[in-house]
């Protein structure tokens, strides 16, 4: 992953609500869930949360699909799999068993 690229996702995550709504979206899956769902689990007006979706997903970190007049947002595996691999590639001189990344995070194990 280019610098440029790891900057742009991790100002997405550096802020509160951001990284509350990345986690649960994270824990939801590859199906993902719908922004007016993820507003009312976090308690936040979903005008707001759209914003917040919309930066996520200018950072690289979610994508969005429409399901009738619902828009679903789901992680970017593939994106937080480059993230997670940049920040850990020198880890301990290329020893990532000691930063406790032994092995690639798979999109099964979600």
């Amino acid at each position: 992953m280019r610098d440029d690229l790891a900057v742009e996702s991790l100002s997405a995550l550096a802020q509160e609500d951001r990284l509350a709504a990345f986690r649960l979206l994270v824990k939801a899956g590859p199906k993902g869930l719908a922004s007016g769902e993820i507003a009312e689990k976090l308690a936040i007006a979903p005008t707001r949360m759209s914003f917040h979706l919309a930066t996520l997903e200018r950072g690289g970190l979610v994508v969005s699909r429409r399901e009738g007049r619902r828009i679903v947002y789901s992680v970017s595996f593939d994106r937080m799999r480059g993230l997670l691999e940049f920040l850990t590639e020198d880890c301990c001189g290329g020893h990532p068993e000691i930063c406790g990344v032994s092995r690639r995070l798979n999109e099964e194990d979600c």
